[in-house]
C-alpha cells in the first residue's frame, strides 16, 4: 500500500514569525505570559533590514585589467589572453560620489532578487526611483530593503523578494521615504 502524503510542497510549513529561526525551549510555568507578551511585542512588523550604511569614500585608484572580449560561459578563447585597458572600480560603481553609499543587509526578506545577508548594496540616492527598482525606504524611522510597485499617481508599495516576508503596504497614518536606489550587490561566491 503506497503512501501519498509525503514529501514537501511549495509553501507548505511554518513560516518566519520572528525574521530568524526559532528554538523549542522549556520555560518556568510562572514565565509563560511574561514571555508570550515579549514574544507578541518582537512580532509587530518591523522593517530594519538594514545592518549598517557608510559613506562611500572612493579615495583608492586601483586599475584592474580589463579583458577586450567578452567571455562566454564555456570553454575561453586562447586569444582572450590579450588585455585592452584597465577599469577603475570607482568610476564603475560610483556614479555619484556624494550622494553614493555601501548599505548592509540584514534579512532574507530579498533572497530571491539574489539579495542575502551580510550582502553589500551600492546606493545612490540622486537617482530617481521607478516602478520595480530595488530601494531603501524609510518606514517608522527603520530601513527596509524591498522592490519597489508603483501603480497609478498614489499607490505606491513594497514587495519582498522572499514568499517567507511580508509585502509592506502602507496603513493610515505610514509615510514612506524613499532613501535611495540599490544600483549594484557586492557578493563574494567563494566563501573564505
Amino acid at each position: 500500500m503506497s503512501n501519498n502524503r509525503g514529501g514537501s510542497r511549495e509553501g507548505s510549513g511554518r513560516k518566519l514569525k520572528y525574521n530568524e529561526p526559532t528554538k523549542t525551549v522549556r520555560v518556568p510555568v510562572s514565565k509563560i505570559i511574561e514571555i508570550k507578551n515579549y514574544l507578541n511585542e518582537a512580532e509587530k512588523q518591523s522593517f530594519n533590514d538594514v545592518a549598517s550604511i557608510t559613506l562611500v569614500d572612493p579615495t583608492t585608484l586601483m586599475h584592474i585589467p580589463l579583458a577586450s572580449e567578452k567571455v562566454a560561459a564555456g570553454f575561453p578563447s586562447p586569444a582572450q589572453d590579450y588585455v585592452d585597458k584597465t577599469l577603475d572600480m570607482n568610476e564603475h560603481l560610483i556614479k555619484n560620489e556624494a550622494a553614493t553609499f555601501v548599505v548592509k543587509v540584514a534579512s532574507l526578506s530579498m533572497r530571491d532578487a539574489g539579495i542575502e545577508i551580510d550582502d553589500e548594496l551600492i546606493v545612490d540616492r540622486s537617482i530617481e526611483a521607478k516602478h520595480e527598482d530595488i530601494v531603501i525606504a524609510l518606514i517608522d524611522d527603520e530601513f527596509t530593503v524591498k522592490r519597489l510597485m508603483i501603480e497609478g499617481d498614489h499607490n505606491h508599495w513594497l514587495k519582498a523578494e522572499n514568499p517567507e516576508y511580508s509585502d509592506i503596504h502602507l496603513k493610515d497614518g505610514q509615510e514612506m521615504v524613499i532613501w535611495g536606489v540599490v544600483t549594484f550587490v557586492i557578493k563574494p561566491f567563494r566563501k573564505r
